[in-house]
């Protein structure tokens, strides 16, 4: 498991998984050993189970200090009280907190910003022919989109997009280099966050970004400190952007190589239709997500998933791509139907720690595919698909490269 001939297609052995081992120990490619919850209603369990901690204190080894678990250089830059990582009561404040600045109101107010930037990147490859839709699509959209959303301004953006990159390589750039960008990251916003409390008006203005929804908001008084400020701004960045690259990526692939699911997605846009786009993001999440396995969590006390006894400070990882394809929970689960209606899939999680940043990465993707498929009617793949590559990682799926080709636009 965990090697690049498995994360070109995990859901055989996700398969047997399920079948014959639903929940089993096996030993990460950084030598921490896990729990793996395949099957939907364990892992349905097991996201809503308040035994199982996000906090890494409750693990028995030090392996978060060490970077094995945990996004790297998260602890060194201070950035360890964001949502991720807390549990009730802490959690429930914070999130209560937060939900208070990024609203779906905001973020339906966001969708002509989210419109623009997807004609503007559209815009410069259009009349080439050809592009690599990740690196020039998929990935430039939600860290500019996140970055208009937080009030980073446009001439520092640049700058998030290159430190972006670097975490998202998973490895593949200098060693070290994720853990200096997110310590980079965490410098800037720190310094952010105090201009904007700085020159922060008495009442909220429209269109208010959203660090200043997030310094704003209280609870009977209670505010969010500039570290807690600072790590929910770099979560949601974090969190918001490479979960919609692979949103974006995965989706159109599918779509890609399904001609049938896809011309029937583009007529309904022609027709001015959005209840296929809407069920299709949906299934696509479900299909072949952007999160192959939920964050970490920590057992702390002994408990049963699936008939097996889990140890106190046991890490325990769901792996949605499993669940969301289990026969159990979903008819022809290896199918992709756009119109797909019983559909309550995994990919934004489930329980207390669902995600937050849902409607964004709903009004991001519907966004991008459907301006794609309308504007590049004859959207095409340029390689094989059995010569593209996965980015490793053990968290998300999706791909390096989207080499595709179309008419050029006049």
């Amino acid at each position: 498991m965990f090697s690049w001939e498995f994360a070109t297609d995990p859901y055989p052995a996700y398969a047997w998984l399920r079948e014959h081992a639903p929940v089993h120990r096996t030993r990460l490619p950084s030598g921490v050993e896990a729990w793996l919850v395949t099957r939907y209603a364990d892992a349905r369990q097991a996201l809503a189970d308040q035994r199982l901690s996000k906090n890494p204190a409750h693990h028995d080894e030090p392996a978060h200090a060490k970077g094995k678990t945990g996004i790297p250089g998260e602890r060194k830059a201070e950035l360890m009280t964001h949502l991720l990582n807390i549990d009730p009561p802490d959690h429930t404040r914070l999130r209560r907190l937060v939900s208070k600045a990024f609203t779906p109101r905001r973020v339906a107010e966001f969708a002509p910003r989210v419109q623009e930037l997807t004609d503007h990147l559209i815009d410069r490859f259009a009349r080439s022919g050809s592009a690599d839709l990740i690196h020039e699509f998929a990935f430039p959209l939600p860290i500019y989109a996140i970055c208009d959303l937080l009030g980073v301004p446009r001439e520092d953006q640049d700058d998030f997009r290159d430190w972006a990159g670097m975490m998202i390589r998973h490895g593949g750039g200098p060693r070290g280099g994720v853990a200096r960008s997110v310590k980079k990251m965490r410098g800037y916003l720190a310094e952010l966050i105090h201009k904007k409390r700085e020159a922060l008006p008495a009442e909220p203005q429209p269109g208010e970004d959203l660090i200043s929804g997030l310094i704003r908001a209280s609870d009977h008084g209670e505010h969010l400190t500039e570290n807690e400020a600072a790590a929910m701004a770099f979560i949601l960045l974090f969190a918001g952007f490479e979960t919609t690259v692979n949103l974006i990526g995965n989706g159109t692939y599918a779509l890609l190589t399904h001609p049938g699911q896809r011309r029937w997605l583009q007529e309904s846009l022609a027709r001015g239709e959005t209840d296929l786009l809407a069920t299709g993001v949906e299934e696509l999440l479900r299909y072949d997500g952007p999160v192959e396995l939920a964050t970490w969590r920590f057992a702390t006390e002994p408990l049963t998933i699936g008939g097996q006894r889990i140890a106190p400070g046991d890490p325990v990882l769901v792996v949605l791509a499993a669940a969301d394809r289990d026969p159990e929970r979903f008819a022809d689960p290896d199918v992709l139907d756009l119109a797909r209606r019983d559909n309550q899939h995994l990919g934004y999680g489930h329980g207390i720690h669902y995600c937050l940043g849902a409607p964004l990465a709903r009004l991001e993707g519907q966004t991008a595919l459907a301006t794609l498929l309308t504007r590049l009617p004859d959207l095409r793949l340029a390689a094989d698909p059995a010569e593209l590559r996965w980015r490793g990682g053990l968290i998300m799926r999706g791909l390096r490269t989207l080499p595709v080709e179309f008419t050029p636009a006049s």
